[in-house]
């Protein structure tokens, strides 16, 4: 046996060092669309079973990418309370209280050639799915995918949406990446997809999980270990870790309505891979449903079956902590389509409100509002107004390769605002000649990460810092916890405060005629 581990053990340490082996091709010319056959883009994994109602089970992944390069260390699984038991595709089934399982790469029979158009990466799903539809809408069949950063899949030499710029990527994958189970007998290669049940729960990253589980193959030869989880029982891992449990009663409502609206809504990100959702920042933070305690229990039961729709589809639910006391439209967020109900407006009282009229494009006008607080809903959140500083070296550390170019001294300048006064458009010039990069909505806090919104003024601290005060935290659109918070405090009702938010939508029971992605 101890030579067998040592055999897996340099199985592991080959799949860590060669991963699935995808040799590059140098790109081809430009080929005519209706001279080139469909291309296999990516490996097929089956499509979750769709969403559409609270007895519904959503698939989300636990730990993803596993067995890559760099997740390749084996996956240990722990039960609470009772042994867990695993089948695999072939029909054998192991238990036990500790599941160990590594990683082998093995060669494939044939080699599976994959050619591609990419298009990213970008900075967010909703950014991405836009370019996606805009491929769609000529006849493309283009796929959302996130192997690292969120990029767009389409076949070999399809046809372009004007303006948009993409790379070609061929590739041949001569190997897998299989799971091996490690038992005292020794270790045995499990098929895909495996099953995974536990009876009194899963051990996962300090919280316990109900189950049942998945572990099956994604687009890019590694493994997702998911979780499929009624709709209902996933709020109670989600409430408590976006608002707080202790938020009032009609917030906490809000938000369950909103996490619900949003899960069902966003079914399809991650469709490519075989699952609905993250568990991450990418989606909504999902975690240990224990910490659902009486309060998020009783916001679940009182909205059950509950969400926000237009026009019969549930909508973009997007959230965040504090807007600073201005909502943003969408657009001034992401590269979306433009929503009726997401709208650029002050988030206030009265007096607040004929204080800062939009549109807020005027520095001036940013300023004045930043140094302003009285009557804001919201006020009292910590991010509600900050400052950071922004030096050359963390500017060109951000930037990376692009930022390497920039001689000192370098200038930052606001090239764009919206209508709630955030930045649109960020310029980074350098004294020398190399072409100024321009960072636009969402990019610019993923690349900036120290910075909490986008809702800011800069004041130059000599030659190589940067001063930014700023408000809010988050990307300002749809609902702000904290504004919600002091509006229920306020008195306010869970429909009301959704209707503040989320103008003109529809607060309804889940049906049938309400379709998810």
């Amino acid at each position: 046996m101890s030579v067998l581990i040592r055999l897996l053990s340099v199985a592991v340490l080959v799949w860590s060092s060669t991963g699935c082996r995808a040799r590059e091709i140098q790109p081809e010319g430009p080929v005519s669309p209706p001279q080139v056959p469909m291309a296999v883009t990516h490996p097929s994994v089956p499509p979750p079973p769709p969403v559409n109602g609270p007895e519904d089970r959503l698939w989300v992944s636990l730990q993803a990418h596993l067995g890559r390069p760099d997740q390749s260390a084996p996956l240990t699984l722990h039960g609470a309370g009772s042994p867990l038991s695993l089948s695999d595709a072939s029909g054998r089934d192991w238990s036990g209280s500790v599941l160990t399982i590594s990683w082998r790469s093995v060669p494939r029979e044939t080699p599976l050639t994959l050619s591609r158009r990419v298009a990213g990466p970008f900075a967010s799903f909703e950014s991405a799915e836009r370019v996606a539809k805009r491929w769609r809408e000529i006849g493309v069949a283009a796929v959302v995918a996130h192997p690292d950063d969120w990029e767009v899949w389409a076949p070999k030499g399809a046809p372009l949406p004007d303006g948009l710029a993409v790379r070609d990527w061929h590739g041949s994958i001569d190997s897998v990446v299989v799971p091996v189970l490690q038992t005292a007998e020794g270790g045995f290669t499990l098929q895909g997809p495996i099953r995974i049940n536990a009876p009194q729960g899963l051990k996962w990253k300090g919280g316990r999980y109900g189950g049942p589980f998945r572990l099956q193959r994604d687009a890019y030869g590694s493994w997702t270990l998911i979780e499929q989880v009624p709709l209902e029982r996933y709020l109670e891992g989600v409430v408590p870790h976006e608002i707080g449990a202790g938020s009032p009663p009609s917030a906490l409502q809000a938000q369950t309505v909103l996490a619900r609206t949003w899960a069902l809504a966003n079914s399809h990100r991650f469709r490519i891979d075989g699952y609905h959702l993250c568990s991450d920042t990418q989606c909504q933070v999902y975690s240990d449903p224990r910490q659902a305690g009486p309060a998020v229990l009783q916001a679940i039961a009182a909205t059950r079956g509950r969400l926000l729709s237009w026009n019969g589809s549930p909508i973009s639910a997007v959230y965040h902590a504090s807007n600073g006391g201005l909502m943003a439209s969408g657009t001034e967020a992401w590269a979306m389509e433009p929503q009726p109900y997401l709208r650029a407006e002050a988030d206030g009282d009265a007096g607040w409100v004929m204080r800062h009229p939009l549109p807020l494009i005027a520095t001036e006008g940013v300023d004045a509002l930043l140094a302003d607080g009285a009557g804001a809903y919201g006020r009292n959140h910590p991010r509600f107004r900050w400052t950071r500083t922004l030096t050359t070296a963390g500017i060109r550390s951000a930037l990376g390769s692009a930022g390497a170019a920039l001689s000192a001294p370098i200038h930052l300048s606001v090239l764009q605002r919206g209508a709630s006064g955030r930045v649109l458009a960020l310029q980074i010039k350098g004294s020398g000649s190399a072409s100024p990069v321009v960072l636009r909505l969402d990019r610019i806090r993923r690349t900036f990460r120290t910075l909490p919104s986008t809702l800011f003024v800069l004041q130059p601290q000599g030659e190589t810092s940067w001063l930014v005060r700023g408000g809010g935290f988050g990307h300002g659109a749809g609902l702000s916890q904290a504004g919600a918070i002091d509006l229920a405090w306020r008195g306010w009702s869970t429909e009301r405060i959704l209707s503040r938010y989320y103008p003109g939508t529809l607060y309804e029971p889940l049906s049938p005629q309400t379709q998810s992605p």
